[in-house]
């Protein structure tokens, strides 16, 4: 145990210099509804912060009917706040709502400190965890896009950034150079985006050709899709209880049992007050719910705010434009529950309680998809042809068969098929 000790010795003093060294920041929001979500926004902007690797030293709101449009807060307010800064020695303040340009300048004159908007830290915490080139080039241009407009509140806030949480993706360099070199690099961005994104429709084109059914797994962040994603198809995704943990969209195959199978892709997480920018940056990797034959709809049902986060997912969706599909809604987490409680999606066509992590439901989650096959395929009974084994082959590839047997007039078959393959069984 002591040399286990030793060796990890290292590490746990990285851990503390890690901590030792988190930046410290207090959080503020104006309050124009009721005082209780106020707060539940509060705490996810604070997980927003731990998953970017800082800390919270403290909250700060103020109830108006509307931010002020000079400076967000009153003058009151902001004296409060600085006092507050002065006894904590925080690194600055993180707000809850996107900051305007002259709010952002006011602020920082006021305060003297590092000033951030929850778009700021969600797009900071996006450039930390792309993995991919995509990913990666999505995330620079929803930065640029952002920084492009602000660059005349940014000045000042960000002469006072120096390095850490706000400043990671493109660079602190690039953040001072001129509106005509962002909208230059924002060109070149763009195109790139386009070509993975023609590339991300071939891939879609060819899994249609292939007939591959398709369902996309969507929820607010952290409900646990990545854990889903590997208990049913064994991806090996990142999974980490903290927000973003993934960004890449990863599809595997997943067995329905009797020879059915299905394409599973996970999307990015959702969450409230989503930047408009990663939106548009990251429209074709959403998008794949949109294109999806079925939707898998994850909710935290341990989550205190289920029901406001669900809605989120729904008005998500709705901006995408995913409509008309059959929608699976897997209530995650139901372990943590210290109940049984009577879960249902009114909305959705079947409701399931699941825990991704132990492994309960997800039978029901497997039977549940091999239903919303059958109910859209056909049962057909047919005498095949010997000369027909590619089609024979082809059943077997994209249907569920039930009855086969081998007779002097041919091959019985009886099976569940796909319309497209309905259609060419008595060419």
């Amino acid at each position: 145990m002591e040399e286990e000790n030793k060796l990890n010795q290292p590490l746990l003093e990285h851990n503390q210099r890690i901590k030792e060294q988190a930046e410290s920041f207090l959080l503020v929001s104006v309050c124009t509804e009721d005082e209780s979500k106020t707060q539940l926004l509060l705490d996810e902007l604070e997980e927003l912060l731990h998953t970017a690797g800082g800390q919270s030293v403290g909250r700060i709101t103020q109830k108006q009917d509307a931010p002020n449009t000079a400076s967000y807060l009153g003058r009151g307010k902001i004296e409060e706040i600085r006092g507050y800064l002065e006894m904590t020695g925080a690194d600055g303040i993180i707000c809850d709502d996107e900051l305007t340009p002259a709010q952002m300048r006011n602020l920082a004159m006021a305060l003297d400190c590092k000033v951030m908007d929850r778009t700021i830290l969600i797009l900071d915490i996006f450039a930390s965890h792309a993995a991919s080139a995509e990913g990666k080039i999505q995330v620079e241009l929803a930065q640029l896009r952002y920084r492009a407009t602000h660059l005349t509140g940014m000045g000042l806030s960000m002469s006072r950034l120096g390095g850490g949480i706000g400043t990671r993706g493109p660079g602190e360099s690039r953040l001072e150079i001129d509106r005509r070199r962002i909208r230059s690099r924002i060109g070149r961005l763009k195109a790139m985006s386009q070509e993975a994104a023609a590339h991300r429709q071939l891939t879609r084109e060819h899994r249609k050709r292939q007939q591959m059914p398709v369902a996309a797994i969507v929820g607010y962040t952290n409900a646990g899709k990545s854990t889903l994603l590997n208990a049913l198809t064994g991806a090996g995704v990142l999974a980490q209880d903290i927000l973003f943990a993934t960004l890449d969209t990863t599809t595997r195959i997943v067995d329905l049992g009797g020879s059915e199978t299905m394409l599973l892709t996970d999307t990015v997480g959702f969450i409230r007050k989503l930047p408009h920018g990663l939106i548009d940056a990251f429209r074709s990797t959403l998008e794949e719910a949109k294109y999806a034959d079925y939707i898998i709809q994850l909710v935290d049902a341990s989550d205190p705010d289920m029901e406001e986060r669900m809605h989120v997912v729904r008005q998500t969706l709705d901006e995408l434009g995913v409509k008309n599909k059959k929608i699976l809604t897997l209530f995650n987490k139901c372990d943590r529950l210290e109940e049984d409680l009577s879960l249902h999606d009114f909305r959705a066509d079947k409701s399931l309680c699941i825990s991704a992590r132990t492994g309960m439901g997800l039978h029901e989650v497997r039977q549940a998809l091999a239903d919303f096959l059958r109910e859209d395929r056909v049962l057909v009974e047919r005498v095949l042809d010997y000369q027909k084994m590619q089609l024979l082959a082809r059943i077997h590839e994209r249907g569920q068969v039930l009855e086969e047997s081998y007779e002097e007039d041919g091959i019985h078959i009886k099976a569940y098929v796909p319309l497209a393959v309905y259609g060419i069984l008595d060419d």
